[in-house]
Formats: structure tokens, sequence, C-alpha cells
């Protein structure tokens, strides 16, 4: 049978022989290249594999003082090659994979000559487990990523990673990596917090890491090194896994298979041999390749990693204009976290306005206060925490942006009042100046109407928090020009964020379908359906938060405001609750320690036609399908999986979901309300 991946790129092993002072032989070094630069990271397919074998053979038979592998310039290796494993025809193909990577990493695990690895730069999934499998590990305080992330695609560490990381760095350490960071948009670990879990022996600075990483492993291999590791502590390990158990049962309720089987290898390692228990992580490997879970979490890797790189519609990134100096108008939460983002990554002058001193102090006090909290944290150095400090101020002098190249507002989401400061801010601003608004609902077309220059107005739209969610979707309105436009990417761009084009709709992507969907259920809860069950409804999901904790987290008043606005676009489809203006009127918290708050619930009227949290469930699905069918109709976005990418990135919802569109696919509800798929069988789907 061949494993041969079609179209693989070949990661070689490269091997060299190195001489090292002290030692009388030298060290065999094997380099993992696949011959492009960083932004094509190493992979392992069959190929590869095959050519770290030959490499290792070759190593040992030269007898050297000891073997290291190390990785391309800032790649270590990112794991398999997932590309090719929708290729795979049979359960029996999988189970190879699964083999072949066990079979020759073990080889560096066994080997009686001592094997490091020299952890440069990214390291992730197989290409960590990799280094796990070597005697010692020296890792480079510029890794730009540490992870396994399996799990969050809907896979399992196929190749030893669940056996030997808990059996290393203790198992509360272990399932932290191995199941909560993947679940929490995939979380990486910094050099230095992997080096304090133990799965590094050593912190070496990149400068000079190769060199000093030879010189380590020297000293290692003449025993002036010593390497010692805490024992692992077995006693609490099944108490660790029972409330890991219950967290992803109160979390994903089953939804995500993936977690549950690395549990369950995570409960193997404890007591069996290497060998079963890498047998039993060829044989989930080989369960989960043939899962609809999988399908939805590698077609939602591909949005991330490459739609969300290369924009739909953006416009041709050199009628960008450059950005020495940004304004923002006002200075409440939103306002000073956009100023602290901006400094950051543009390192340019960042200055704010509001209407009193006060309020400007307060917003330069904020991003001042998260300067110091990030120095003390070890997260910023000093020099550039002083940068920081200097780059960003306060006026209450709207003259102050008048030699801006960028200017967004995040004042009250009120269309007269954001037309009122840019009537005013036309007149400071230059010509060329880009205005942006960070509004969630309202119109940019409309907002820009009134301007002498409307095509110089963009839409904004950042997520809370802005420094977490990575989703920025930049809203053309109907004048908006390709200069503006162009600017508007490139800024996003430098931000880190990944920006989707999206139309001047109501609400536009997120907010528009999350107000869909907790509309439907706040619909069933004001017909008569108790808060619990129309809270838990939505439960086989496995959303990242229930319907009632992210209204929560949006703000009822912020939800009712937008629910407003889509009610007046769309009467037929947005209804008002004046359940929800009532909870937004109160003030009172809806969920309090996970649990929904009586005196919320008292204040409810309701009606005596109580849906089953079925019903529920399927309304809210059967709503998501019909808006994304009207809104790719109407050109919101360019196709269905910028949809998804917003939904992903915006609102978190998971990997093993796809997003949205492809769920809905493949539960028939596509087809049953709107008449056809989203996406062709087989992009997100098994058939």
């Amino acid at each position: 049978m061949s494993l041969a991946a079609p179209n693989e790129v070949v990661t070689k092993a490269l091997l060299r022989q190195v001489a090292v002072p002290g030692l009388d032989r030298p060290a065999a070094l094997i380099t993992l290249d696949n011959g492009f630069d960083h932004t094509k990271p190493n992979t392992f397919g069959p190929a590869g594999l095959t050519s770290l074998d030959e490499a290792i053979t070759a190593a040992l038979a030269a007898e050297p003082a000891f073997i290291a592998v190390t990785g391309k310039p800032y790649i270590f290796c990112v794991g398999a090659d997932i590309t090719s494993l929708p290729a795979l025809e049979n359960r029996e193909q999988a189970l190879e994979i699964g083999r072949l990577g066990h079979r020759v990493f073990a080889r560096l695990k066994d080997s009686a000559v001592p094997t490091f690895a020299f952890v440069n730069g990214a390291a992730m999934g197989g290409g960590l487990e990799l280094a796990l499998h070597c005697h010692y590990r020296t890792l480079s305080a510029g890794a730009a990523a540490l992870a396994l992330p399996e799990v969050s695609l809907g896979l399992i560490p196929g190749w030893g990673g669940t056996q030997l990381l808990p059996n290393l760095i203790g198992i509360p350490a272990a399932t932290q990596v191995i199941i909560q960071n993947p679940l929490m948009q995939n979380k990486m670990l910094k050099p230095k917090q992997a080096a304090e879990m133990g799965i590094a022996d050593v912190l070496l600075e990149p400068a000079d890491f190769l060199e000093r990483s030879l010189e380590w492993a020297a000293g290692v291999v003449r025993g002036e090194v010593a390497v010692t590791r805490p024992e692992v502590d077995k006693d609490m390990w099944a108490g660790v896994l029972y409330f890991a158990r219950q967290t992803l049962d109160q979390r994903l309720h089953g939804a995500v298979p993936s977690a549950y089987k690395a549990l369950d290898l995570l409960e193997t390692a404890k007591d069996a041999d290497f060998a079963t228990g890498t047998a039993a992580e060829d044989d989930a490997l080989a369960d989960l390749v043939f899962s609809e879970e999988l399908r939805s979490g590698l077609y939602a890797f591909d949005l991330v990693q490459r739609r969300a790189k290369r924009p739909a519609g953006a416009p041709d990134k050199g009628l960008a204009r450059p950005v020495t100096k940004v304004g923002i108008v006002g200075a409440g939460l939103m306002a000073s976290q956009l100023a602290l983002l901006f400094a950051r990554r543009l390192q340019v002058p960042v200055v704010m306005t509001d209407l009193d001193q006060s309020r400007v102090d307060k917003g330069v006090g904020y991003v001042h206060t998260q300067i110091e909290k990030a120095v003390s944290k070890g997260r910023m150095d000093k020099g550039t925490a002083a940068k920081l400090y200097g780059l960003v101020s306060g006026s209450v002098d709207k003259s102050v942006f008048a030699d801006a190249d960028f200017v967004i507002e995040a004042v009250f989401e009120d269309l007269g009042v954001k037309k009122q400061v840019w009537a005013e801010l036309e007149k400071i601003v230059k010509p060329e100046a880009v205005l942006a608004t960070n509004t969630s609902s309202l119109s940019i077309t409309e907002m820009a109407a009134d301007l002498e220059h409307p095509e110089r107005v963009v839409g904004f739209h950042f997520f809370n928090p802005v420094a977490v969610l990575p989703l920025l979707e930049i809203v053309r309105g109907e004048r908006t020009d390709d200069a503006t436009l162009a600017t508007a990417f490139a800024v996003g761009k430098q931000l880190k964020k990944s920006s989707v084009l999206v139309k001047d709709a109501p609400a536009f992507v997120v907010n528009r379908l999350l107000t869909r969907f907790l509309g439907t259920v706040f619909a069933a809860v004001d017909q008569g359906t108790p808060l619990d069950v129309a809270n838990s409804a939505l439960d086989p999901l496995g959303l990242p938060m229930r319907p009632l904790a992210l209204l929560q987290l949006v703000g009822p008043a912020v939800a009712y405001h937008v629910g407003g606005t889509l009610h007046e676009a769309f009467p037929d489809r947005f209804g008002v609750s004046e359940n929800l203006k009532r909870i937004a009127d109160s003030g009172q918290p809806i969920v309090v320690d996970d649990q929904i708050n009586d005196e919320v619930a008292k204040l409810l009227v309701v009606g005596d036609e109580p849906l089953t949290a079925e019903q529920v469930r399927q309304n809210a699905l059967d709503a998501l399908a019909q808006e994304i069918r009207l809104m790719l109709d109407e050109g919101v976005v360019a196709e269905a999986q910028d949809i998804d990418l917003c939904m992903i990135l915006g609102a978190g919802w998971p990997f093993h979901l796809g997003g949205v569109t492809p769920y809905l696919d493949r539960t028939g509800t596509s087809e049953r309300v709107t008449g056809k798929r989203f996406l062709p069988r087989g992009v997100a789907s098994l058939r």
C-alpha cells in the first residue's frame, strides 16, 4: 500500500557532521527543511518521515557523539501535513500514517546515542511530538508558536504526544496543552512558559541559538551539565482527568469527539507501556480521520490560515496611503483599547479626544495602566513601554487631528451623534485622511451622506475584547473609494487582525447573525419557554458559551439597541423583545456564577406556549440558515466561506462546526430551509 501524499511538499532531513569543541567525535546534526522560507513551514507527510528515517540511519552509522534535530530559520516543524488526510481512502491507511510516525520518531527515543531536539522556532503538533521523543530539548526564546493543536481540528496528538507529555510535565499541565489550549482559540505556549513547564530543558537566546545548543549538548554528553526533571505525581492523575471530563461535559456536551478521545489517551498514559499507548493513539487517529468534525476542522483551519491572509475583494494594496498619525474620537473603554492597539502595532503617535479633560485623562490613564501591567508580567520591556507612553496622548481640542492620516471614532452608537462628529472633523482633517467608524450596526453610507468627501469614510468594526478577537469587519459604503479601502486593509494587517470585506448592510455579518440567533432563543422565552431550557437548547453544538452568557457579554442594552436597528431594517425577521428591554433597564446580570439570576427571571412577562429544547434549537438553526442565505443573496460578503471566517474569528465559533455553514449543511438544515447547500459536498464534509 502506498502512503505517498498527493502534492506533498517534502520536508527533507538534511544530515551533516559538526565538530563540537570538547568532543572527540563529531555530532550528527539533522536539519528539517522543505526548501521554502518561513512563510511555508516544515510539515511531515509520508515522504518527509521517510527522509527523517533515512537521516537517522545514516547518523547512527557514523557513530556520532550525539544526534540533534533542528529546523530551518524560524521553523522547527509544525506537524503532519494535514492537507493529505482527506485523500485517505480507508481506516488501514489512517493506521499506517500513525504507525509510520511512531516508528520513525521512536528511533530517537530508543537510541543508545544521546538525542537532542534544538527547537529553534515554531513547533506544533507532530513537530513538538518529534522533539518530545528526543532525550533532551533546547528551546529558542524566539520560537513563535508552540502547541499541540490537534483537538481543535478534530484530531488527537497522534505521534506520541498524549503518552510522552503527561509523563514529562505532569497530568495537569499536559491536559492544559493537549485539551484546554486548543479549545481556547488554539492558544499557543510562549517559550518561557514551555520551559517553565519542563517541555524544554534549557531556554536559549535566538541570536546564537544553534551554537549555544551545540555547546550545551556537549556539556550534557561530557557529564558536565546535569539535567534533572521533577518526578511526575501520579496520585492526582485520576482526579485531574475526572475534573477535566466534567468541564468538557459542561462546556461541550459531547460535541467534540477528539477532546474525549484525548482524555481517554491521557488516562492510558498513566500506567500503560509506551507501545500500548501509541497503539491506542493509532486507533483513535484512525477513528477520527473519517469524522465530519475533522472535515469541518480542516476547512476552518484552511480559512484561518489561508483565506484570512488573502481577503476576498480587497483592492490593490499599492493604493494604500501611509499612516503616520492616528486620531481616536472618544476616550471610553473601547477607544482606550484601540489607542493601545494602534500604538503597539503601528508605532506612530495616537491621540484621543473627548468632551472633557477628566474623560481624556481616564482614557490615557487606562492605556498607561495596561502598559504597566504588561511590563510587570514580563510581556513588555521597559524600553518599549517608555516609547508607548510617549506615543499616546489626549486632548479636548479636536484640532490635534489636523495632521492625522487615519481617524477612527468610537462614540455612542447613534447615527446623529456620529454624523455630527464627522461633520466637525471634516473641517479639521486633511483631505486625504481616512475617516473610520467602529460602528457595530449603523449604515456607513448614511453616516457619510452629508460630507463633502464621503469617499473616505469606511467601516472598521472591531470585536471586544479588542486585543483578543482577531476579526476586523471592513465595511465599504456606497461611495467609499479604493484608496480608502486599501488603506483600511493595510492598517488592519499592521494591527495583526484578519480583515473581511463586508457590504454596508445592517449589523454587517457577526452581529447580524448573533442577533438573529439570540432573538430566536429569546422569542422562545417570550413564548413561555423556561430560561434554563432555552439557555441549554444549543448545548449539542458545543458553542463557546450559552446564549444567556453571550447576551451578558455583549450587554443587554447593546443587544437591544442592535436588535432595534435590525428590526427597523427587517421587521419580518427581527423582533423586539420587551423582556430583553426589561433586563437591560434593570442593569442586573443575567447569569451569576454560571447560574441564571432569579431576580432577572422575575422580571419576565411570558406567554403560555413553551417550546422544547429541540424546538428552540431547530428554530435557531433554521433562522441562521435563512439569514445566511439572504446575506449571500444580498452580497454582504463574497462567499459562504467569509461568513464562516467571521463567525470563527469574531464570535469564537469552534472549528468542529466549521464556523456555521458546514454544520447547517451536514444536518440537512440548509437544504430544508433554503433549498440548497452552502458548500459543495466534500468541501467541509465527508460527502
